[in-house]
């Protein structure tokens, strides 16, 4: 079962996604709220597996859920829920750590969709949204490759970051100390200006997503 908990300041919203979600056989919603202080609160207590948040709340930002919450539910999966497609909105989403970022409009069955595929573990951020964010970094870094400030060791450490591994699982692999792999991921965040290790992995994502390795065309 794929565990559901919704955040939205709109009482009827909250119902029509979860009336939409629980006829769902592999579904549960497991709770809900409508501020960000309830839903940091309840999320980590619950410990479901996508937290649906509208990005605009009474007493705060779904954006700012979705780093707290991240922070401390390892795995959960977030998906931003908006009536509007705001540019700056939607990269600070991104880099706060979401999986997914969809407007309200969306039809109920790509919502259903969307659930299970950031529950997945996959993201749900169309070509034109990838491109967006990359255009942004390389604006702000001054650089046409977001990643030229970067090493090619450091680049190979935010690839591995990416696929998941733990920094004692990219040591064994590149033959490094836990401690020297500790500063490399130190060296990469503030090169990105970037806060989380979970920022890194979602750039290494949005990057591959956007740039995906050649097919071997060899017989």
């Amino acid at each position: 079962m794929i565990r559901v908990f919704l955040v939205d300041d709109h009482e009827v919203v909250r119902r029509g996604v979860a009336a939409l979600l629980s006829v769902e056989d592999d579904i549960e919603v497991v709770g809900e709220a409508g501020t960000a202080e309830s839903a940091v609160a309840r999320i980590p207590a619950l410990k479901p597996d996508v937290a649906v948040l509208d990005v605009r709340l009474p007493d705060g930002s779904g954006v700012d859920v979705c780093r707290e919450v991240r922070s401390r539910v390892p795995g959960l999966a977030c998906l931003m829920l908006t009536s509007y497609a705001d540019e700056e909105a939607l990269f600070t989403a991104v880099m706060a750590g979401a999986s997914g970022y969809v407007l309200k409009q969306i039809h109920g069955s790509d919502l259903v969709g969307a659930v299970r595929t950031v529950a997945a573990g996959q993201s749900l951020l169309d070509p034109a949204t990838t491109a967006t964010m990359l255009r942004r970094l390389r604006d702000q870094a001054g650089h046409k490759d977001p990643l030229a400030v970067l090493t090619d060791q450091e680049r190979n450490i935010l690839d591995l970051i990416g696929e998941g591994m733990t920094n004692r699982q990219i040591g064994e692999r590149l033959f490094l100390a836990e401690k020297t792999i500790k500063n490399y991921v130190s060296n990469v965040l503030s090169k990105l200006n970037l806060q989380r290790r979970t920022q890194v992995a979602a750039l290494s994502a949005r990057l591959k997503a956007d740039h995906p390795a050649p097919r071997d065309t060899e017989n």
